[in-house]
């Protein structure tokens, strides 16, 4: 049997960062934010040749062991086959090992690319493959949807299948991130949290969750108590600190804010009249950015774009 046909022409792919969880949604709640990747993939007579620049251009592997490559190449083969080469060119932006969802990233750019230089793709692996995917490589859908499917997203499994559906989140909601200089790694955060729970933190979180759904799309005044969490923040507290007290310094200023993800970046939502000042408050040691909400998801764009 013939494999697949390949574009002649290089493909861009744009990739927001992401934030899971946001309080109470441990491991199905995410939202996609203005930060992004960008990455170009063309199919090449042989060889593979990466080329990257910004994050992660000083220490990331420019060969099969790259997390990207070797999602794009789980996906050729879902897809048919492998091209004979690639070269790849990575603009990265979003920080490494922060909670920001760089790997959810990485997957996303690199199944949707490897979709995308291959005719009739779209046939082979739709938009629910793609997320399913994306789920098996990186371990949990929280991330990945949000990267996939852009604005606030709320994913679960479903029979081992991953399955999410996306909600546009307030306009008047904006992003604060407070990003540390030091990277705190995932399976470190994870190795943290108990194998049980009190019951009773587990009713709080379950409500909690479900007002953020109303707080997040709708009611953007109950964001502060909607983003309790009783499940995960402060048993990570041994691995960050500095994040956990952040997080209950703003909220005890009346800022809706959370960890992100697994750490140690710390999330804020904020609205257009405080964030400018909300981005003061953490002081020296962090890197606060005003961010917007990212709507369109995973994307294929024009080269020159």
């Amino acid at each position: 049997m013939a494999g697949p046909a390949f574009r002649a022409a290089a493909v861009r792919v744009r990739v927001p960062a992401s934030s899971a969880n946001l309080g109470p949604g441990f491991d199905s709640l995410g939202l996609a934010l203005g930060l992004y990747d960008d990455v170009v993939v063309r199919v090449a007579d042989s060889g593979l040749n990466i080329d990257i620049a910004g994050e992660g251009a000083d220490n990331l592997p420019r060969d099969e062991s790259h997390l990207l490559i070797r999602s794009m190449r789980t996906a050729f083969d879902l897809l048919g086959g492998q091209p004979r080469g690639l070269e790849v060119v990575c603009a990265n932006r979003i920080p490494h090992g922060r909670g920001l969802g760089s790997s959810s990233a990485a997957i996303c750019a690199g199944i949707v690319a490897a979709r995308a230089v291959t005719i009739g793709g779209e046939n082979k692996l739709d938009d629910t493959a793609l997320l399913e995917l994306a789920t098996e490589i990186e371990g949990h859908p929280d991330n990945v949807a949000a990267c996939l499917l852009g604005g606030f997203t709320l994913a679960w499994m479903d029979g081992g299948a991953a399955r999410a559906i996306r909600m546009e989140p307030g306009e008047s909601v904006v992003p604060v991130v407070f990003v540390p200089s030091k990277p705190v790694l995932t399976e470190t955060a994870r190795g943290l949290l108990p194998r049980t729970v009190p019951h009773a933190d587990a009713a709080v979180n379950a409500g909690r969750a479900a007002l953020l759904v109303e707080a997040l799309t709708r009611r953007p005044e109950l964001l502060l108590p909607a983003t309790e969490d009783r499940l995960h923040q402060e048993y990570r507290s041994p691995a960050m600190p500095q994040s956990v007290d952040l997080v209950n310094r703003l909220r005890a200023d009346g800022v809706p804010a959370v960890i992100s993800g697994a750490g140690p970046t710390v999330l804020a939502l904020a609205d257009n009249g405080t964030a400018d000042k909300v981005a003061l408050l953490a002081g020296e040691g962090w890197a606060a950015n005003r961010l917007a909400l990212d709507s369109a998801g995973a994307s294929v764009l024009p080269l020159g774009g």
